[in-house]
């Protein structure tokens, strides 16, 4: 299996069949990106405009990225003599309106059929998630918020909007949210909570630990896998607390409280604060093992009579060890990151440490592991059960690690009526 295969391989929205809404406003030509994503996920996308969304973007537009017929009219067929709006709704798993604006939000809220896309909501069983877009005080009036209210009572989904620069030249709450966090909650839709009522404790990347003012020493770890693990346990319902060395990547949305550190003094910090809040304690982050004795108030400069400089290290706190002792009824998963010897030097580390479950992998394999959106795992349970886990993408793991973590934790209770 080659690494592009497994990049296009693992998402809730492949082979399902999306219905995206398009209205009248000027964030309608962003959905044509959203439309594109979709199909690369693998969703077949059908498409409804309503009159006032084709004066801001052709129909043509998304006929072409879609790959499928735009419907627009009221009374427009569908495969022949079958009538659109049911059919449509009849194939569809989720119906997505994007932009939703005050004009669509209102109709639906107040039971009004008057064109195809809003007939189309009435007619459907399936979930309907409305991505508000509009000008501020738009959405900040009385009647649009009662509306939301309507909508929220009735059981639909519904995206706040962001802040920012708004396309009449004001400053507000109106914005699309970003393409990446309106495919994160209709994944979310998708995924069966069945960690809700948990709390999950993340730790992710690398830390940093100075040697003077402009230089460090850390690893390669991107914190991907971290927050593959962060993500797939919010989708499947727990309560989420990421705590994070320096990373690029964004977490979509803010639906998970997110503690930014640096060093590793500064995770331990952190973890050992907020710990017993958890029921479960994930530790990706590929904490740095030593640190400089001392560091330097200036930066160190090169001396050209010497080719070589000496620092002295001392040990970081063993963050994981700590843990290992004051866990008590906790889930407790560390993460081993090895070159050679990757099963025993686990094994070692998952006893030393007083792990529930461990997880192994080869950082020497090319394709996998640091910075990669891919890995190949084991894991290692207390009970000594080993798990091959082979090439899959960063989220398919996360699952899987989720999976071993929901089983543990079902172990360690008498009850489980949160199962």
């Amino acid at each position: 299996m080659t690494v592009r295969a497994v990049e296009k391989q693992f998402s809730m929205l492949k082979d399902k069949t999306i219905i995206v809404g398009i209205t009248g406003g000027i964030a309608a030509y962003k959905t044509a990106d959203l439309v594109r994503q979709l199909t690369k996920k693998g969703a077949n996308v059908h498409i409804v405009m309503t009159k006032n969304a084709m004066e801001f973007v052709t129909p043509l537009t998304f006929q072409t990225i879609s790959g499928n017929p735009v419907i627009h009219e009221m009374f427009e067929l569908f495969a022949g003599s079958k009538i659109g709006h049911i059919t449509l709704s009849d194939i569809a798993d989720q119906l997505v309106i994007v932009p939703a604006t005050a004009n669509i939000i209102g109709k639906v809220a107040n039971g009004i059929a008057d064109d195809f896309l809003s007939t189309m909501v009435m007619a459907t069983t399936v979930p309907v998630f409305f991505v508000p877009s509009m000008n501020a005080k738009m959405w900040s009036s009385k009647m649009v918020q009662a509306n939301i209210q309507k909508l929220k009572d009735a059981g639909y989904e519904l995206m706040e909007p962001s802040s920012g620069d708004l396309a009449c030249g004001t400053e507000g709450k109106g914005r699309l949210p970003t393409i990446e966090e309106i495919l994160e909650r209709m994944e979310d839709i998708f995924t069966y909570k069945d960690l809700t009522g948990q709390s999950i404790l993340v730790t992710a990347g690398p830390t940093m630990e100075f040697i003077d003012p402009v230089r460090c020493i850390t690893n390669r770890s991107s914190g991907k896998m971290g927050y593959a693990v962060a993500k797939m346990a919010k989708r499947r319902g727990a309560d989420v607390m990421l705590i994070t060395g320096p990373s690029s990547l964004q977490f979509p949305g803010n639906s998970v409280d997110i503690i930014h550190v640096t060093t590793a003094w500064e995770m331990r910090d952190a973890v050992m604060e907020h710990y017993k809040d958890a029921t479960a304690i994930i530790m990706t982050a590929a904490v740095a093992d030593f640190r400089c004795r001392k560091e330097n108030c200036h930066k160190i400069k090169k001396k050209s009579d010497s080719s070589y400089i000496t620092l002295e290290f001392e040990k970081n706190p063993d963050i994981i060890g700590e843990l290992g002792k004051v866990k008590e009824e906790r889930v407790l998963v560390g993460f081993a990151a090895e070159t050679e010897n990757i099963f025993d030097n686990a094994r070692e580390k998952l006893k030393n440490k007083n792990l529930d479950l461990i997880v192994a992998n080869d950082v020497a394999k090319a394709g996998i592991g640091f910075g990669s959106d891919n890995n190949e795992v084991t894991i290692i349970e207390r009970s000594g059960k080993v798990r091959q886990v082979p090439l899959l993408s960063k989220d398919e793991i996360a699952n899987i690690i989720l999976d071993s973590v929901k089983k543990t934790l079902k172990k360690k209770r008498t009850k489980d009526d949160w199962y």
